[in-house]
């Protein structure tokens, strides 16, 4: 089979699908590789290096989709690109199908199949295919890093001849994957961490990391489903802000890590929590890109309301490219080896991940 990986063409998108050793393996073990010219630059993965692990560099993209069994992406492709792949290929991608009609309907109209990432089961089994918690991990990491770069006061509390230097105040919303590694990253920076999260079975992460849990009790309107939120009434979201907003006044930085699968994000930080914050003090929303979950905060772009940094990088992992990619290239490979050898697919239909991330078969829609 032959697996082709094309350059990235999202804006500001600096990852690649496959490492040149991930592309070593493959190869050992009897796949084709084909990569696009450049397409691991950003990355820091030179055209040479992926020759040198078994690899043909394509120039043309019209013959590098064409001649694909398999096409492995970091984003959902565009749809003038699933327009010159094969009837009968394989898309393996990000898709957020639930967000994306469009794109799904194309796949079909080409006759190809199509799995989603996103939508691989969080089973035990499937950990080391979980590309959603590996991007989440490196995020949570340079979202700290990007607040304290912004942030005009050092972290730690610092005794000096001149008096001491008091902590700064971090506050994270949410205490997922990215959550959990950004109140790592800042506690290990120095910072005093309050976390605020609606599921009550993270408190004890969140203190064995050293972060204070702000406790809001939960009600009957919080559905939990496979680890993640996936539904929450707008009267238990205003009495969280009720809560939390005292903490987030008194913040020198405040994170905001909270999204709901296929919906827009919850939205946890009003304009008047934005108003009592100390000037100078910053707020990064990793959740812009799905709605946000700050008033006031805006896609790729950092403002300033009310005295108030806030930043908007939508695509975080995308600031550390040799590392995101890295581990994206084994999570995308582990799940091309399970679903498939060198001589084609399995097509397990009713095995758990087969079944839970596989869109769209032979062009026939099967989720959405």
């Amino acid at each position: 089979m032959k697996i082709v990986v094309p350059k990235e063409t999202k804006i500001n998108e600096n990852r690649v699908a496959l490492s040149p050793d991930v592309v070593k393996t493959l190869v050992a073990k009897g796949f084709s590789v084909s990569v696009e010219e450049n397409a691991g630059v950003n990355s820091f993965f030179s055209d040479e290096a992926y020759k040198v692990a078994g690899a043909t560099i394509e120039t043309d993209k019209k013959n590098l989709f064409a001649s694909a069994d398999v096409v492995l992406k970091v984003n959902p492709p565009a749809l003038n690109e699933v327009v010159l792949m094969k009837k009968g290929a394989v898309l393996i991608s990000f898709m957020w199908a639930a967000t994306n009609p469009e794109l799904v309907k194309v796949c079909a109209g080409a006759g190809i199949s199509a799995f989603s990432i996103d939508a691989i089961p969080r089973i035990s089994r499937a950990q080391k295919m979980d590309a959603l918690s590996s991007q989440a991990n490196l995020g949570g990491y340079k979202a700290v890093l990007l607040a304290a770069n912004t942030l005009g006061k050092i972290l730690p509390m610092m005794t000096t001849a001149a008096g001491t230097i008091k902590p700064t105040k971090v506050v994270i919303f949410g205490a997922g994957v990215a959550g959990l590694q950004a109140i790592a990253t800042a506690k290990r920076l120095g910072a005093v961490v309050e976390v605020s999260d609606i599921r009550p079975e993270t408190k004890e992460q969140v203190q064995s990391l050293g972060g204070k849990f702000i406790e809001v009790k939960g009600d009957a309107s919080i559905k939990i489903e496979g680890g993640y939120v996936k539904g929450v009434s707008d009267e238990f979201l205003k009495m969280q802000q009720e809560l939390v907003s005292k903490h987030v006044k008194e913040a020198d930085i405040v994170i905001t890590t909270a999204l709901i699968p296929g919906k827009k994000a919850p939205l946890l930080v009003t304009e008047e929590m934005v108003k009592s914050m100390k000037f100078g003090s910053v707020i990064l929303d990793m959740a812009v890109e799905q709605g946000g979950n700050v008033v006031g905060s805006e896609l790729n772009k950092t403002v300033v309301k009310h005295g108030v940094t806030i930043i908007g990088e939508a695509n975080l992992p995308s600031l550390l490219p040799l590392n995101a990619s890295e581990l994206y290239a084994k999570n995308i490979s582990t799940f091309l080896l399970h679903l498939a050898d060198d001589k084609g697919f399995k097509w397990e239909m009713e095995e758990e991940i087969t079944k839970g991330s596989l869109i769209i078969h032979n062009g026939n829609i099967l989720k959405s």
